[in-house]
């Protein structure tokens, strides 16, 4: 009786929206092009393949790929076969892949065995258990592809799972010590799905340009592209010039950046004259945007940002700041992430987990589809995460008068120098304000008579010089802004920040440049 009022989930849906369209084009990569029939026929033989040496419903497997063809076939069969999907940057290191195969527990690798290979034979050294399915002949593993040609395609048959199996592991970027494994049933996927093609401004006529690994962040993407019949246009990697040459030769409709990209975008050459008047959605998120710098962007190519918020604990879709949102005559608002979505409960709680009043900051908490079950063999850290029913973000926010949720930031960023807070976003968005500052990352490094001093670590944009005087400029600029508490002490200007591998800040990596093996160190 129970299976009387199931919700169909990711791999219905996904072979419902294979099997809807034959010759429309779905993915242009490299200069080939794709239809939906080859796409599905491929994902057809690859769930053919998997079965073939034991692969199904539950099974454990890893994707390490480059952007290629294969992987959003592969994506698809992954999700319809039933297993449980975990993917692995292609920027991680060997011990960062070594160390997500064995906390996943992984049973199949499949890689690209072009760029790969050599440590798909390292990480088999290590797991000799894992089976290794290469994109293509390699000297170590199976020819995934050649198993999958041998087959004739299928119509689909969708495994039968329930909306709490497992259905990836996906592993936080590691910002406080080893990454922990969030495991997301299908539920998740499916909320997520559904809340993003009801909630996001998609185009009528999608062309989405993705430039971040399909095989990793860009997968959340997948699904509600080919809900749309939309086409896939892929770049092997980010290149600024790149971008903006296809977005005008493509005819691009919507694109999803983070917000580095944009300000890498904003500092090249082909940025003032490159036609992208055929982009009518540019989708951002995964960090905080300087407001200075959206408005900038708005006032060159228009009203076409639409910001998201989630985290990997319930992804992507917690709130979101629409296209006509994006109001220039409210610069506040610019630094909202919108308003929450409809589908989950958000609340600003204490640390009593009790409701602060109208106007306070407190942390951003959730409830609902969207929620992990918890990380994986980490129940300590799962209750903490789930206190008193919510999911605990880690975000400080505060809500203004008309519902937008405004990200304060990170409770593990703030900075506590003679005993006052300083939170680094807002400190950041005032040195990102100055038409000479690219990029800012601000964080507390130790200070005898402080405890912690403000640092900012600023790449300054082209044509800009580090100089006391800048440094006295941007100084003054938060002083006046913010008080003399949250001023830098000290500026140190670089020619790059570090980057997680999906492209947010590494304010980790940062400290430790400072903190070294002190005791406190806030990460």
């Amino acid at each position: 009786m129970e299976t009387l009022f199931e919700t169909p989930l990711l791999p219905q849906m996904l072979a419902q929206w294979l099997e809807r369209r034959d010759d429309e084009p779905c993915l242009d990569l490299g200069g080939v092009v794709a239809s939906y029939t080859e796409v599905r026929h491929q994902a057809s033989r690859m769930i053919q393949a998997q079965q073939t040496v034991g692969l199904g419903h539950g099974s454990r497997v890893s994707v390490l790929s480059k952007n290629r063809p294969e992987v959003l076939s592969n994506i698809a069969a992954s999700f319809i076969n039933g297993c449980v999907l975990t993917p692995l940057h292609p920027m991680g290191s060997l011990d960062d892949h070594a160390y997500v195969l064995g906390d996943s527990e992984c049973e199949c690798l499949i890689f690209d065995g072009r760029y790969f290979g050599e440590r798909a034979r390292e990480l088999q050294a290590r797991f000799p258990a894992v089976r290794l399915l290469s994109f293509g002949p390699c000297e170590v593993g199976d020819d995934y592809l050649a198993m999958a040609e041998s087959f004739d395609p299928q119509p689909f048959s969708p495994a039968d799972v329930h909306p709490e199996d497992l259905a990836t592991i996906v592993y936080t970027g590691g910002t406080t010590g080893r990454p922990k494994g969030v495991l997301m049933p299908h539920r998740v996927w499916a909320a997520m799905t559904m809340i993003q093609l009801s909630e996001w401004e998609f185009p009528a006529e999608l062309r989405m340009l993705v430039v971040t690994p399909l095989s990793h962040a860009a997968m959340s993407l997948c699904a509600p592209v080919l809900a749309r019949g939309g086409m896939f246009t892929v770049l092997e990697a980010f290149d600024p010039e790149e971008f903006l040459r296809t977005v005008e030769r493509k005819r691009i409709t919507a694109a999803m950046v983070v917000p580095v990209m944009l300000y890498a975008l904003q500092a090249c050459p082909s940025y003032a004259t490159a036609d992208v008047s055929s982009l009518e959605t540019v989708f951002y998120g995964a960090s905080p945007m300087s407001p200075a710098k959206l408005a900038a962007a708005i006032e060159h190519w228009g009203p076409i940002f639409f910001q998201f918020y989630g985290q990997t604990e319930a992804p992507m879709v917690l709130a979101h700041l629409k296209k006509g949102e994006h109001d220039l005559t409210k610069p506040l608002r610019l630094a909202s992430c919108g308003r929450s979505t409809p589908w989950m409960h958000l609340a600003l709680l204490d640390g009593q987990c009790q409701p602060v009043p109208p106007g306070e900051t407190g942390e951003i908490c959730v409830r609902g589809p969207l929620v992990m079950h918890g990380y994986n063999d980490r129940d300590d850290e799962t209750r903490v995460a789930l206190e008193g029913g919510w999911l605990h973000t880690g975000d400080v926010g505060r809500l203004d008068d008309d519902g937008f949720l405004h990200i304060v930031d990170r409770t593990k960023d703030m900075i506590i120098t003679g005993g006052f807070n300083v939170f680094p976003k807002e400190v950041e968005d005032v040195l990102t304000a100055h038409p000479a500052v690219s990029v800012a990352m601000v964080i507390g490094v130790p200070d005898d008579k402080w405890g912690e001093a403000v640092k900012a670590v600023v790449v300054l944009a082209p044509g800009h010089e580090p100089s006391e005087a800048l440094t006295l400029e941007l100084q003054s600029s938060v002083k006046h802004a913010k008080g003399s508490m949250q001023s830098p002490k000290s500026i140190d200007y670089v020619a790059e920040v570090p980057l997680t591998p999906v492209g947010k800040p590494d304010k980790k990596r940062l400290r430790g440049t400072y903190w070294g093996t002190a005791d406190r160190a806030i990460s």
